[in-house]
């Protein structure tokens, strides 16, 4: 049951819906993901990644409800429960326990890596059926790529290749680097 009427055809409004729909299970997940690491994270580099991590929350949380309240204006249900996020995100999971400054620094860019892919997908997906949902995108897909450029200590780690190696391969903090 739909309670609002959306003005996209049927088929536009599913590609779309779809679309809405990845993005917040995705920004769910990232905001819970960057949280999580934020406070099991050490290091000499402790603060500035702390702070950063608060960052890409704040930046996740306020792109969610955009996209929500978006689904929700077409007549797409917002689906962000803790099941669905679980068994749709594209980020992986996050190692429990403390979290050394430098591989959180790692996780971090991954997630972002794999949220922006997914977002960059959506935006091709959404420009003929839909461009106000597909500007959303483009936006929030902007503020993601600039939060992965800021992460503290990535160009270090750049610079010794860990962090590219790590992110193309999808490999994780345990992952062999080359440094």
């Amino acid at each position: 049951m739909s309670v609002v009427k959306s003005t996209l055809f049927e088929t536009d409004l599913k590609t779309v819906g779809d679309a809405l729909q990845g993005a917040l299970v995705d920004l769910v997940d990232l905001s819970l993901v960057a949280k999580q690491v934020h406070w099991n994270v050490v290091g000499p580099r402790f603060r500035s990644v702390h702070l950063q991590l608060d960052e890409v929350v704040t930046t996740a949380r306020t792109h969610s409800d955009t996209v929500a309240e978006r689904a929700s204006a077409l007549g797409v249900n917002p689906d962000g429960r803790a099941s669905t996020v679980a068994s749709s995100s594209a980020i992986g999971t996050v190692p429990e326990g403390w979290i050394k400054d430098e591989d959180a620094v790692q996780i971090l860019v991954a997630a972002l890596g794999a949220v922006t892919t997914r977002m960059r997908e959506r935006i091709d997906a959404t420009g003929d059926p839909d461009p106000v949902t597909q500007d959303i995108l483009i936006a929030l897909t902007g503020e993601l790529e600039k939060a992965r450029l800021d992460v503290p200590g990535g160009e270090r780690l750049r610079s010794r290749g860990v962090l590219i190696r790590a992110v193309r391969a999808g490999a994780g903090p345990g992952a062999p680097s080359a440094g």
